[in-house]
C-alpha cells in the first residue's frame, strides 16, 4: 500500500503556531501508521530579509511595544482585503515564499494542514489560480478569530471553541466545513500522570500545595522577582519556576532557592513540562492558546498575566469567561489573586474540574480523524484512557 504524505506548515513567529504542528505530527505517528507527516517552517524557506521583518520583527514587537502589536492586529483585522495595502502586502509575501511552493511540489503531499495563516493564503491563492488539487486544511491556535485566517478553497477549519466556529461561520465559511476540535497538543498531555510518582522524580513533596510559574514575568517584573515576592506571603506552598533558556533568569532563581530551601525548584528548558505540570495545583502562566490548552487537558487552574494585545487578550477573555481562570495585570493584583486561591481550596477545586471539562487533550486526534479519516489506527485501552 502507497503510503500516503501529510504536511503540516506553520511559522516560528511565536511558538504556538510550531507546537500544534508538532502535535498534529506525533500523533500521526503514534496512531496512523500509514501515513508519513511532515512538518515543515514556512520561515525556512524564505528570505533573509522575510524572515527578519515576519518572525523576528513579530518577537521584538509584541514584547517591546505590545500596544503597537495590538493595534495592528485590530487594524489587519478590520481591513479590506480588496485595499491597496493588502494587495501590497500579498504580493510581498509570495515574491518572498516562491521557494516554499517548490518545496511543496516536490514533496507532493496527500493533505495539508496549517497552523499558520501565511501557509493558508498562499495556498488559497495557488488552487484558485493554478489549480492546486491537494486537500488543504485550517487549524486555529488561539480561541479567537482573526481575519487574516480566512481563506477561499480550503477543504475544512478546526476550530478551539464553538464560539470560533460561531466567527467562522460569520465570515462565510460554511458550517459544513468546520470542525470543533480544540487546539491539537502533544500526546503527553493527555496521558494519566501520577502527582506522587511526578512530585518525586522532582524533589518536590506531593502532598504539599504547588503553584508553577510559566511564560516569563513580563509585565510583572523579572521572573526571580515574581517568585520572590510569592515566597514572601508566608503561605505553606511549592513554587516551580521554568526558565527556559533564559540563563540570567535560571542564575539569579538559583541564588534564590538557597534562601528558600524545600519551597523553590527553578528549572531550565524541560521537555518534560508535563510532569511538572502534574505536580501542580495552580498554573501562573501568559495566555498562549497552546500553554492555556495544555493546561486545561491538565484540570490545572490559571492566573493568566501579562496578555499580548489581540490575540492573548482574546484567549484571556474566553478562559476568564469559562470560569478556570483569573487575571492579574500587575504584581499586587498577582499577589491578591493567589492570596485568594490558596485561601479559597473550594473555589480551586471548582476551577479545576471546570479546566477538565474544557480540556481537549484529544484534539489532534479528532482533526486527524477528519484529514485522513482511513489510517487511523484503534487506540489501545491506555491511550483511550
Amino acid at each position: 500500500m502507497t503510503q500516503k504524505k501529510l504536511l503540516l506548515l506553520s511559522v516560528s513567529a511565536g511558538a504556538g503556531h510550531m507546537r500544534a504542528a508538532e502535535a498534529l505530527r506525533a500523533h500521526a505517528q503514534l496512531h496512523h501508521g500509514g501515513v508519513d507527516a511532515v512538518h515543515l517552517d514556512v520561515m525556512d524557506f524564505v528570505s533573509t530579509g522575510f524572515r527578519k521583518l515576519y518572525a523576528e520583527y513579530y518577537i521584538k514587537l509584541v514584547n517591546k511595544a505590545p500596544a503597537l502589536w495590538g493595534y495592528l492586529y485590530h487594524a489587519t483585522n478590520e481591513a479590506r482585503p480588496d485595499s491597496s495595502r493588502e494587495k501590497m502586502r500579498r504580493a510581498l509575501e509570495r515574491l518572498n515564499t516562491g521557494a516554499l511552493l517548490k518545496e511543496i511540489a516536490r514533496v507532493k503531499p496527500d493533505a495539508i494542514i496549517c497552523t499558520h495563516f501565511l501557509p493558508a493564503e498562499l495556498l488559497s491563492r495557488l488552487i484558485r489560480k493554478h489549480g492546486f488539487t491537494c486537500p488543504v486544511w485550517v487549524q486555529v491556535t488561539d480561541f479567537d478569530l482573526h481575519r487574516m485566517w480566512v481563506h477561499d478553497h480550503m477543504a475544512g477549519y478546526f476550530a478551539a471553541s464553538e464560539e470560533v466556529a460561531f466567527r467562522m461561520r460569520a465570515q462565510g465559511i460554511a458550517g459544513a466545513a468546520i470542525a470543533v476540535t480544540g487546539i491539537p497538543i502533544m500526546p503527553v498531555f493527555g496521558a494519566p500522570l501520577e502527582r506522587s510518582i511526578c512530585a518525586r522524580e522532582a524533589g518536590l513533596d506531593p502532598e504539599r500545595t504547588t503553584i508553577l510559574l510559566m511564560g516569563g514575568g513580563a509585565g510583572l517584573g523579572s521572573l526571580a522577582t515574581v517568585a520572590e515576592r510569592l515566597l514572601a506571603l508566608g503561605s505553606d506552598f511549592q513554587l516551580i519556576v521554568l526558565a527556559g533558556k533564559n540563563a540570567a533568569a535560571l542564575e539569579a532563581l538559583n541564588a534564590l532557592a538557597l534562601r528558600y530551601p524545600a519551597r523553590l525548584l527553578a528549572q531550565g528548558f524541560t521537555d518534560k513540562v508535563e510532569r511538572l505540570m502534574a505536580c501542580a495545583d495552580l498554573v501562573i502562566t501568559k495566555p498562549g492558546g497552546l500553554t492555556t490548552s495544555e493546561c486545561l487537558a491538565m484540570g490545572l487552574p490559571m492566573i493568566v498575566n501579562a496578555p499580548i494585545p489581540g490575540q492573548e487578550e482574546r484567549n484571556a477573555d474566553y478562559l476568564l469567561e469559562q470560569g478556570v481562570a483569573m487575571k492579574a495585570f500587575d504584581s499586587v493584583t498577582l499577589e491578591y489573586r493567589v492570596r485568594y486561591l490558596l485561601d479559597n481550596p473550594a473555589k480551586l477545586a471548582d476551577m479545576r474540574a471546570k479546566a477538565l471539562v474544557l480540556g481537549r487533550a484529544d484534539a489532534a486526534r479528532a482533526v486527524l480523524a477528519v484529514v485522513l479519516p482511513d489510517t487511523g489506527h484503534p487506540p489501545t485501552i491506555a491511550e483511550a484512557a
